[in-house]
């Protein structure tokens, strides 16, 4: 880190005895990483205290809310963010933390270089530019997540912490979460229709879910084959796929944190075939349910205050 000696008036706080005056500091990704390595993973539990300092950074950020809340100051405005909240920081965004004083807070992150950004963003640029981390609004673009979306966006950070720090793995990561990991509502192209954007909305709930394609057909309010028609053009996937997808997100939280039997999780997703739950939870997931179950109880989520 390379700290200047600059005061910053955070001005919008200035009126609720919240960080007046601190010191500002640059963050540098080469602090973080080795040569070879191409991003850097961190758990940690924030510090209630009023902080010393903001920063901003040579890098992007990913962070995510795992528990309890925190005060967060970024770009002179205060706000509160909660379990679920994902943030998409940019290099000249000025942030920082407190957590809550009674719940604490603990988030997970993922830093990478500047250039890998760039080079997402050139080659995707239909799909990414002007959106999540290369918004070009005031504030950073914040996604709320809850249920399933919010268990998957946590398996999938988590999977960052022993893999290999490579290029191809931080790419594969990003891609996953803004395509696969966010409601595909988050992303949808803006061509869309506002319709098809409401039926991804409802088709989140599970007594939409639970009836299959007719649920979304339903909720869109059009032509079945209309509906199929549109869903490919702006999801990639019918509606028969894209609730398969959601099911097999809520099947994936009921794994990892209850003990309902595996009959008892189908069913709870729409599915009374054991054996055709059973594939398609594997061709999301690339493993069985109970192996699924198993490796999430072998691998908990560790308490501590940084896990590099």
């Amino acid at each position: 880190m390379c700290e200047f000696d600059i005061l910053v008036k955070i001005s919008a706080l200035a009126n609720k005895g919240f960080w007046h005056f601190m010191r500002k500091s640059l963050f540098r990704i080469d602090t973080y990483l080795k040569p070879d390595e191409a991003f850097h993973y961190a758990r940690k539990d924030l510090d209630p205290s009023p902080p010393e300092i903001v920063h901003t950074h040579d890098y992007f950020e990913l962070f995510l809310v795992e528990q309890g809340r925190t005060r967060h100051a970024i770009n002179g405005v205060e706000e509160t963010l909660g379990v679920g909240d994902m943030v998409f920081i940019r290099p000249a965004d000025i942030h920082a933390f407190q957590a809550d004083a009674e719940l604490g807070c603990r988030i997970m992150n993922v830093m990478f270089r500047v250039e890998t950004a760039e080079h997402i963003v050139t080659r995707y640029a239909e799909d990414f530019a002007g959106r999540l981390f290369w918004s070009e609004g005031d504030l950073p673009v914040t996604v709320h997540m809850t249920g399933a979306q919010r268990e998957r966006a946590i398996n999938s950070i988590q999977s960052m912490r022993n893999t290999r720090r490579s290029l191809a793995r931080i790419e594969h990561f990003l891609l996953s979460v803004m395509t696969h990991v966010l409601d595909e509502a988050a992303t949808i192209h803006d061509r869309a229709p506002t319709w098809l954007v409401t039926a991804c909305q409802e088709a989140r709930r599970p007594e939409i879910f639970r009836r299959g394609a007719s649920g979304f057909v339903a909720s869109a309010g059009r032509g079945h084959e209309h509906v199929c028609r549109q869903a490919r053009r702006y999801l990639g996937v019918s509606p028969t796929e894209y609730v398969n997808r959601v099911r097999m997100q809520h099947a994936a939280m009921l794994l990892g944190t209850t003990r309902l039997t595996m009959q008892e999780v189908a069913q709870d997703c729409g599915l009374e075939n054991l054996s055709h739950f059973h594939r398609l939870f594997r061709e999301i997931y690339g493993t069985t349910p109970r192996q699924y179950r198993q490796r999430r109880k072998r691998d908990p989520i560790q308490s501590g205050a940084v896990t590099a």
